[in-house]
């Protein structure tokens, strides 16, 4: 059974950084595209970044530069850096993971994703 848990959310002032990390367990970490995700209170939910099998990586526009995702193998685990936030970056943070293929030459909403964690809340107060 696939499982995610994201922990490393919480309230920052704007200009702050974050990290969150999404530990995985139940599949062949490595086998999958991974993705985070979020959801502003009122609105729809938008993708920020995915890693593909081999480490190539895909960033919305609005956090390009800003975040980075990264991803441990080992311990099967992924990372998002959150660096300069903004107040528009509060949000219900999200990781998914799927077995699917070229998860970075587009980046969706997320609708492609089966497996998603529980999320963790980024505040960030100006």
């Amino acid at each position: 059974q696939v499982q995610l848990v994201e922990l490393g959310g919480g309230s920052v002032q704007a200009g702050g950084s974050l990290r969150l990390s999404c530990a995985a367990s139940g599949y062949t970490y490595s086998n999958y595209c991974m993705g985070w995700f979020r959801q502003p209170p009122g609105k729809g939910r938008e993708g920020l970044a995915a890693i593909d099998r081999d480490g190539s990586t895909v960033y919305a526009d609005s956090v390009k530069g800003r975040f980075t995702i990264s991803k441990d193998n080992a311990k099967n685990t992924l990372y998002l850096q959150m660096d300069s936030l903004k107040p528009e970056d509060t949000a219900m943070y999200y990781c998914a993971a799927d077995p699917i293929y070229w998860c970075t030459v587009v980046l969706g909403a997320g609708a492609e994703y089966n497996y998603w964690g529980q999320g963790t809340q980024v505040t960030v107060s100006s």
